[in-house]
């Protein structure tokens, strides 16, 4: 039986290159050839919805009447699982751009196409690089344009929940917006960090009603923020263990 999960993992990463081959590369043609980049993020909805279902994930998404298509969030999510991106990305019901780490970077056709659709790497490593990108994210979110964003910054092991890191919520204070907690359910077991294994399954994600960052005008209301964000997902991770 591993035997079969371990070939499924690796089947779920060929689709991922295969669907990154065929289309990435006429698409990201025609936005810069025409100088429209919003052509890219139908596309981009196609292939992070079809990288499920190919192989063989399906999405169940609750809460999503907590989400107003007019206004401007930072969705904040746990992370332990390569399948949480393209959830976070294709099912919050908006044009989101996300934070990832700067090795994405290096991919081929991804790393190029990634501020296509404001995806935007961020190396924790160097602080100073790391604030250049969260103000230029602020200032996109400022201009209208939610962001999700893993506040872990890694992905934790299956069952593990990790501290937050500060970035996000300083952004979404800064920028003036609320927050919106979100806990994706079931990655871990269908395809958990070090495993090197997936399964088939039904993916949940889970929309909390947002969570307004007026009184994030200090470090102390950045901290209190940060934490009622951890322990609302937490509780909601643990409702379903």
């Amino acid at each position: 039986m591993r035997i079969f999960r371990r070939l499924h993992y690796w089947w779920s990463l060929i689709v991922a290159g295969a669907l990154l081959l065929i289309f990435a590369p006429p698409v990201l043609l025609v936005a810069w050839l025409t100088g429209k980049r919003e052509v890219v993020y139908p596309w981009a909805f196609f292939g992070a919805r079809n990288w499920l279902r190919i192989s063989g994930m399906k999405v169940r998404v609750l809460g999503q009447e907590h989400v107003d298509p007019n206004q401007a969030y930072v969705f904040i999510s746990n992370h332990r699982s390569y399948l949480d991106t393209a959830t976070l990305f294709a099912y919050t019901g908006q044009r989101i751009g996300l934070l990832a780490k700067k090795e994405l970077l290096k991919v081929p056709i991804l790393g190029y196409g990634m501020g296509y659709v404001n995806v935007m790497a961020i190396d924790r490593s160097n602080r100073d690089r790391a604030l250049q990108t969260t103000e230029a994210a602020t200032a996109r979110i400022r201009s209208g344009r939610s962001f999700g964003v893993f506040a872990e910054g890694t992905r934790a092991r299956p069952g593990d929940f990790l501290p937050f890191k500060k970035g996000a919520f300083y952004m979404a204070a800064q920028a003036g917006v609320p927050i919106v907690p979100v806990a994706i359910k079931n990655t871990d077991y269908l395809m958990g960090k070090g495993t090197g294994e997936a399964r088939s399954g039904t993916i949940e994600m889970v929309i909390l009603p947002p969570v307004s960052t007026s009184d994030a005008s200090s470090d102390e209301g950045v901290h209190q923020l940060l934490e009622r964000v951890h322990a609302m997902i937490g509780q909601e991770l643990e409702s379903s263990s």
